[in-house]
């Protein structure tokens, strides 16, 4: 009923009673009226209408520059450089704009002869007031007498964590009918753009449309350089070894009204053309950089310099000093692929000289792919001059001297000569733990000496503490791990002392001691995840936190994956093969057609109570791998659709009248 709708009331009483009931029915009328168009009126759920385009679209035998599409309300056209692809891909960009209630094409470049053109303008169009996607709407024509219809899609993923990708390029290229060489491929895709290009929306899927019926091979990449094609090492990109073959063939499909989100309304089934193939899994990745030079210095402390590099090798750098003396100078530390190396300075004499002048001598790629010995002049300088830090120490210096004298005065305990300062040490030891556990210690600068003697494990039994035996290992310069045989349910004390630790400058560290509760076995699960197929391969399989972060990691090659001293929680698992054997997921490479080692992920989540022992079967290859990531740890979330209709729907039940999913009458 509308607030408009004319009242016709009879006073049917008169005196105070008929004057009651016309207040009554009064009431009751602008009530009815109030629920037909509440505060604010309904939201507007429609998505702009194409109503005319010119040329017209699926235009044949196209030879103009310029294209004109119009809507029957105003538009909005977001980022048209990134979101609306022409293919096959423009050398010089398309002028595209929004004006209005019509989008401008203007065609800068020029056109192939008898070939099919798509402007993909994806989820770009949207309407002006509510934000409604037109959602996937695609302008083609045709420069010859044909338009070619067929379509591919499927979705690229992230190989490492099968993460959806979002605005990355995928495109065909006509595959050779005679060689399928990794050579012959490699080749194609450095050498020429891609035919027919699509780019991938938030859920990381895409459709390539106007292909032409053949044989195709299909890549994705994220083009740096806008010339749609691997022109760069740091390029992320995608292959499949398959020829694509595109098909159609005639289907039926389940098209679902909704009265509102939660009720169906009816299900029609509608006939549409099926093209195939719709499944197509891209898994993308950026390849380790082979190609070596140097990069850059640094030496933001005074006592160590590092030089990074854009890739490693196992010759490692070597240096002459120009103005001191490099001869037995350093002790040297890399990272685990040597494209970063740090030269720790033996001598104090050095670290107080502000700057370094050397040649460094190195492997480096020349522009045959080859690698080659370089030598390079540098000049290192400290970040913070030696002056500077010298006067930070006589401040210091004055500051604990006033403190001493105060304390003096008040016949405080007082120190006579100010003490070195101690060697900076990290003790990552955790004050309850799981029986599987073990702790690091790190210091800030290289260790030079450890005293084992110092260190003192002790387990309670009753009200007595025994010493408990334990191992250390030194794992680099500046990490050292303590292992041990812990018991659950059990209380230990580990105490460290003075000068346990000294360094290369003859610092030494200061004492420590940490009480350690360890858990008992019923406060943990236990997980055991058999896994179809996967028998006699190397798998390393990992168990996820919320954040897709690894808890717990065990390698098997039985096939089933086995967890022990678990916390309660829940968890996800992500395993990858790993067919190197080498305890880590490696990338892929183009030029030799490698594929990045697979990875998988148990499609649901793994709840975990103590006490209990949980075993969950899982066939990693059971599902498309587009289908295996769950959304609660998926980062790139697909866009949220306008829900206007939704809210829609809530303010109608709130108001107590039936909605269709169509704007409702005033």
């Amino acid at each position: 009923m509308s607030i408009n709708k004319k009242l016709k009331c009879t006073n049917w009483w008169k005196g105070e009673a008929g004057g009651l009931l016309s207040l009554l029915m009064f009431v009751c009328l602008v009530s009815c009226a109030r629920m037909g168009q509440p505060d604010g009126g309904w939201f507007d759920e429609q998505p702009p209408r194409i109503i005319g385009t010119s040329p017209a679209d699926k235009s044949v035998n196209f030879n103009e520059k310029r294209i004109v599409i119009n809507f029957d309300e105003y538009i909005k056209l977001d980022n048209p450089t990134e979101k609306v692809v022409v293919s096959p891909p423009q050398m010089e960009l398309p002028e595209i704009k929004g004006q209005g209630k019509r989008i401008i094409v203007n065609l800068q470049d020029s056109l192939k002869a008898n070939t099919t053109y798509t402007i993909d303008f994806s989820d770009a169009i949207s309407d002006n007031n509510e934000n409604n996607p037109l959602g996937n709407y695609t302008f083609t024509f045709s420069t010859g007498d044909i338009i070619d219809t067929m379509e591919v899609s499927g979705y690229v993923l992230n190989a490492e964590d099968l993460e959806p990708i979002k605005g990355i390029l995928v495109g065909l290229y006509a595959a050779d009918e005679i060689s399928d060489s990794a050579d012959y491929k490699f080749a194609q895709f450095v050498s020429q753009p891609m035919l027919r290009v699509s780019r991938t929306d938030s859920r990381g899927r895409f459709v390539i449309k106007g292909v032409a019926e053949g044989r195709y091979r299909i890549y994705a990449l994220q083009d740096m350089d806008g010339n749609y094609q691997f022109s760069q090492k740091s390029e992320m990109l995608a292959f499949q070894d398959d020829v694509i073959i595109p098909s159609s063939k005639s289907d039926i499909r389940q098209d679902t009204t909704w009265i509102d989100s939660l009720h169906i309304k009816s299900i029609e089934r509608v006939g549409y053309t099926h093209f195939l193939p719709d499944d197509i899994v891209l898994l993308a990745f950026n390849e380790i950089p082979t190609e070596r030079f140097f990069l850059k210095s640094e030496r933001n402390e005074a006592d160590h310099f590092t030089l990074f590099f854009s890739a490693g090798d196992e010759q490692l750098p070597t240096v002459r000093g120009l103005n001191f003396n490099a001869n037995d100078a350093f002790l040297t530390e890399t990272s685990e692929r040597n494209d970063t190396v740090t030269f720790w300075l033996r001598d104090t004499a050095l670290v107080n000289q502000d700057t370094l002048r050397m040649e460094v001598t190195y492997m480096m790629t020349d522009t045959t792919g080859l690698l080659i010995s370089q030598t390079d002049t540098l000049e290192v300088l400290a970040k913070t001059p030696y002056e500077k830090r010298k006067k930070d120490k006589e401040k210091a210096f004055e500051q604990w001297k006033k403190e001493q004298e105060k304390r003096q005065k008040r016949g405080e305990e007082f120190e006579a000569v100010m003490q070195p300062d101690p060697m900076k040490m990290t003790y990552k030891v955790p004050s309850n733990m799981a029986p599987d556990q073990n702790f690091l210690f790190e210091s800030s600068t290289p260790i030079q000496k450890i005293d084992s003697t110092a260190f003192h494990l002790y387990s309670k039994h009753d009200t007595l503490w025994y010493q408990v035996p334990f191992e250390l290992e030194q794992r680099n310069l500046r990490t050292l791990e303590l292992r041990a045989e812990w018991h659950p349910n059990r209380q230990y004390s580990l105490e460290i002392d003075s000068m346990a630790f000294t360094d290369i400058y003859g610092k030494f560290s200061k004492s420590y001691k940490q009480g350690i509760k360890v858990q008992p076995e019923d406060a943990f699960s236990s997980i055991f995840i058999p896994m179809n197929g996967m028998e006699g391969k190397i798998v390393v399989v990992q168990l996820l936190n919320r954040s897709d972060k690894p808890d717990k990691t065990v390698t098997t090659t039985s096939g089933t994956a086995e967890f022990y001293y678990v916390k309660p929680g829940e968890y996800y698992v992500r395993a990858f093969v790993d067919e190197n054997g080498n305890g880590r997921w490696d990338t892929g490479a183009f030029d030799t057609a490698t594929q990045p080692e697979p990875v998988y992920y148990y499609p649901g989540k793994i709840e975990c109570r103590a006490k209990w022992d949980v075993t969950q079967n899982w066939n990693p290859t059971a599902r498309s791998r587009a289908e295996q990531k769950p959304m609660e740890i998926t980062k790139q979330k697909p866009e949220k659709e306008k829900k206007i209709k939704y809210q829609n729907a809530e303010r109608a039940r709130k108001l107590g009248i039936i909605y269709e999913q169509s704007k409702p009458s005033n």
